[in-house]
């Protein structure tokens, strides 16, 4: 009956704001000077947006992440969304003890205050998924159990038939490709996220990636009390990394907590192709090394995710393009990353991703993570039609795996920009990036001279990194020097 009233509600939602864009396309094609102009249509984005909001906070569960991955999705979606679901980022009401308990019980047929020396039933922190508890075990070491809601798969369930029918509908209104693929990824994210088995197999992956480096640290999982709907790991110290001044406290520089943290995501992403995928402030806690470094504590890896092939050879390409100044290969890139919707107008795509390279040249921008609004607004094409564009997002498809990329970064460079505004991320990631273009452009000379003698053995991407160990940029905290656009890019690619 439940599932039933929560599918009612969650239709009602949807069915307004499907109603509400109905009216407006109505009086649209009665009273076209009135109601079909550019202010009339942000008017109705931003009261849908609002009430998608409202109606996400009651509904909680999926919702609450839906409305997270839509407020990041600034590239395909109107802004109005964007700034309206953005509050979701923060924390969420807690559950009740007896809701997490049935949990408990249901995977180890005991209740949390029989199996643990003592179990706060006060959360120390709740999310849209589930909560977590500090407990005790009989050595007395610090626990902190993680553990989901009561019939969250088959609130999942629910939910995503009622987001799979409205993201449908949606696409009268904004005619994006594949924007189904929304709705598969964030099946796909919920399903890893409300699994804790591989929660866990998640940590041991990405801890052992950061094995030779002290300052980044992971909590350990207690495999006896942990279960697919329990995880119990050790607790671990630390302030949480938004806290100035608890930084400060700690006599920690939030300049250099934001330069490890943007370290730690440009090493997931280019060198280990493995990153956190929700990098939200919740995620990340400071500690204090006995050098008086920072140390980052990385928390919650259910959405840990490889960055696909296709994806990294895109990028490759785009920022081969922008460092050597070649449209071609940035149109390659964004091709070869799967932006170009196959039944689209590509040479309209094509033109347009040119002539917005070609102001980008032109611009002062030293960091592309903090573009300034009034810089943003000169790569603006005011000669381009209401029709031109509907057809150019059409032409553009929401590739496979993108989503996570994009909801990683801006979360990311967010939360650096709130450490440190004026820290230069590009700079600070710039070593990273250069290790990451040569360990690709081996790998395909290494497919290319495999093409043309059959008999060389294969060169892949592990033996690769071997052969550009020396170039490894965490042995160094020098300050990269700035490439410059021209022939020593090219050098550094081709050598």
């Amino acid at each position: 009956m439940w599932a039933a009233i929560r599918l009612i509600r969650a239709t009602r939602v949807f069915g307004v704001i499907f109603l509400s864009y109905m009216w407006q396309m109505s009086w649209a094609r009665l009273w076209p000077k009135r109601y079909a102009t550019s202010a009339r249509w942000k008017t109705i984005h931003r009261r849908n947006a609002r009430r998608m909001f409202a109606g996400f906070v009651r509904l909680r569960g999926v919702y609450i992440k839906l409305g997270q991955i839509l407020s990041i999705m600034g590239t395909f979606l109107p802004r109005e969304y964007v700034e309206e679901l953005e509050a979701l980022q923060d924390d969420v009401p807690p559950a009740s003890y007896r809701a997490v308990a049935t949990t408990f019980a249901k995977s180890f047929k005991k209740l949390p205050t029989d199996v643990f020396t003592t179990f706060n039933k006060e959360p120390i922190a709740a999310a849209s998924l589930g909560q977590v508890h500090e407990a005790t075990n009989a050595q007395g070491e610090r626990l902190a159990v993680k553990i989901l809601y009561p019939n969250v798969a088959t609130i999942i369930k629910v939910d995503l038939r009622v987001l799979g029918w409205a993201l449908k509908v949606y696409r009268n209104f904004v005619p994006l490709q594949q924007i189904e693929r929304v709705h598969e990824q964030l099946a796909d994210m919920l399903t890893r996220e409300t699994d804790l088995v591989n929660e866990a197999a998640m940590i041991e992956r990405m801890s052992k990636n950061f094995e030779s480096d002290p300052d980044v640290l992971f909590p350990k999982v207690y495999p006896e009390w942990s279960s697919h709907d329990v995880m119990t790991m050790s607790f671990m110290d630390g302030v949480k990394i938004t806290k100035k001044s608890a930084l400060s406290k700690l006599d920690l520089d939030p300049y250099a907590v934001a330069t490890k943290l943007v370290k730690v995501f440009y090493k997931q992403l280019f060198i280990d192709r493995f990153f956190h995928a929700d990098p939200h402030p919740g995620n990340f806690f400071v500690q204090k090394g006995p050098q008086g470094q920072p140390r980052i504590v990385v928390l919650d890896l259910g959405s840990a995710t490889p960055l696909r092939s296709n994806l990294a050879d895109g990028m490759f390409d785009i920022l081969q393009g922008l460092m050597t100044r070649k449209d071609d290969l940035v149109v390659k890139g964004i091709d070869e990353m799967g932006f170009m919707a196959p039944d689209g107008n590509r040479e309209l795509l094509e033109r347009t991703t040119r002539k917005y390279f070609e102001k980008l040249l032109n611009l002062n921008i030293t960091d592309f993570g903090k573009i300034d609004p009034a810089v943003a607004q000169q790569l603006a094409d005011k000669d381009m039609k209401r029709e031109e564009l509907r057809e150019l997002m059409k032409s553009v498809a929401y590739p496979e795996g993108w989503f996570y990329v994009e909801r990683a970064a801006v979360i990311m460079f967010g939360l650096s920009a709130t450490l440190a505004p004026k820290l230069n991320g590009i700079q600070v990631g710039f070593p990273y990036i250069m290790q990451f273009m040569m360990e690709r452009n081996a790998t395909r000379l290494a497919e290319v001279s495999r093409v043309s003698s059959p008999n060389l053995p294969v060169v892949k991407d592990e033996q690769a990194k071997a052969l550009l160990a020396k170039n490894e940029p965490a042995k160094s905290e020098k300050e990269p020097a700035k490439a410059d656009a021209g022939s020593t890019t090219d050098e550094v690619l081709l050598n």
